[in-house]
C-alpha cells in the first residue's frame, strides 16, 4: 500500500530487502560465533572465572555499593540539570538581549568542553576553594561536570523543541491576549514536552553512562570502579566483571527508555482524547489579561 511518505515496495525491492536481512543476520551470527570461539579458546568461559558472581559477597561488597553510587550521582545530576536546562533553553528564546546573550554564552561554553574536563575542574575547585571533605569531593565533582555539560545540551533540546512548533500556536495565543509568560507556560511547553521527550531521555541515558568517567579518573567508587576493584582484590575475572557491569548498564538504560516510551504514548493518547473548548468566561478572562501590561520573558 502506498502512502504520502513512500511508495509500496515492488517484487524486486522485497527480494532485495529479504536478501539484505539474511546477509545481515548471517554476519551477526558469524561475529558472535567468532567472539564465542575466541573466548573459549582463551579459557575465558571456564566456570571458575564466573563463579564469584554467584556468591552474595561479590554483589553485597562490590557491585551493589557501586550501583548505588552510580544511581546517586546520576539522580542528583538529572534533578539539577533538567530544570537548569529548561531555564537556559527558555532564556535563549527571550526577547531581551540582556537575558538571551548570557544564556547563549553559558550554553555554548559548557557544551563545547568535554564532560571529563569539567569533572576534573570541579575536583580541583572543591579541593582548593571549599571545605568539602576528600571523601565527598569525587561525588561533587562528578555531579558538577554532569550538570554543567548536560544542562547545556538539554537547553538546546528545549529551545529546538519550542522552535519546532508551528508559529500559528504563538500567534493564536497572542491574538487572544496571552502574555509571553502565559504563552510559554500554557501553550508552547505542554506541546513541546512530548516532542522533546525522546531526545531528553537519550540525554538522561548519557548521564547514567558518563558516571563511569568519575570512577575511571576521579576515584569515585561507582559501578565500573567497583568492577575494577573486584577483579583486582576479589579474584574475579576482568572480562567477566566488565560483562556483568555492561549487562547492568544495559538493563538500567533499557528500563529508562521503556518508561519514557510508555510515558510518551500516554501523553499522546491524552492529547488525542482531550478536546479543549474555550467558553465565554475563558474568552473574557483572556481579554482582560490582554488589556493589562504585557509581560515578557
Amino acid at each position: 500500500m502506498s502512502s504520502v511518505l513512500y511508495d509500496a515496495q515492488g517484487p524486486r525491492a522485497k527480494r532485495r530487502n529479504v536478501l539484505l536481512t539474511v546477509v545481515f543476520l548471517v554476519a551477526v551470527a558469524a561475529l558472535l560465533w567468532w567472539v564465542f570461539g575466541t573466548l573459549k579458546d582463551k579459557g575465558q568461559l571456564e566456570w571458575a572465572l564466573w563463579e564469584p558472581f554467584v556468591h552474595t559477597e561479590a554483589w553485597s561488597t562490590y557491585i551493589w555499593p557501586g550501583l548505588q553510587n552510580t544511581l546517586k550521582a546520576a539522580a542528583l545530576a538529572v534533578i539539577i540539570a533538567l530544570p537548569l536546562g529548561a531555564v537556559l533553553g527558555i532564556a535563549r528564546l527571550s526577547d531581551h538581549a540582556w537575558v538571551r546573550a548570557p544564556a547563549a554564552v553559558v550554553v555554548e561554553f559548557f557544551r563545547s568542553i568535554p564532560v571529563l574536563v569539567l569533572m576534573i575542574f570541579g575536583l580541583a575547585l572543591f579541593a582548593e576553594y571549599t571545605n568539602v571533605t576528600s571523601d565527598d569531593r569525587p561525588l561533587y565533582a562528578v555531579v558538577t561536570g554532569l550538570v554543567l555539560y548536560n544542562a547545556s545540551v538539554l537547553a538546546e533540546i528545549v529551545r529546538a523543541g519550542i522552535l519546532a512548533l508551528p508559529k500559528g500556536q504563538s500567534e493564536a495565543a497572542m491574538a487572544i491576549g496571552l502574555r509571553k509568560g502565559q504563552l510559554m507556560r500554557l501553550v508552547l511547553l505542554p506541546q513541546a514536552v512530548t516532542a522533546m521527550l525522546p531526545a531528553i531521555v537519550s540525554q538522561l541515558v548519557v548521564i547514567v553512562k558518563d558516571t563511569a568517567l568519575g570512577g575511571a579518573v576521579l576515584t569515585y567508587s561507582e559501578l565500573l570502579s567497583a568492577a575494577n576493584t573486584m577483579s583486582g582484590y576479589y579474584g574475579a575475572n576482568v572480562i567477566a566483571s566488565f560483562t556483568v557491569v555492561a549487562v547492568i548498564f544495559i538493563a538500567l538504560n533499557f528500563a529508562l527508555t521503556s518508561f519514557a516510551s510508555w510515558l510518551e504514548r500516554r501523553l499522546r493518547r491524552a492529547k488525542k482524547s482531550t478536546g479543549a473548548v474555550v467558553g465565554a468566561g475563558d474568552a473574557e478572562i483572556a481579554g482582560t489579561a490582554g488589556t493589562g501590561t504585557g509581560g515578557t520573558v
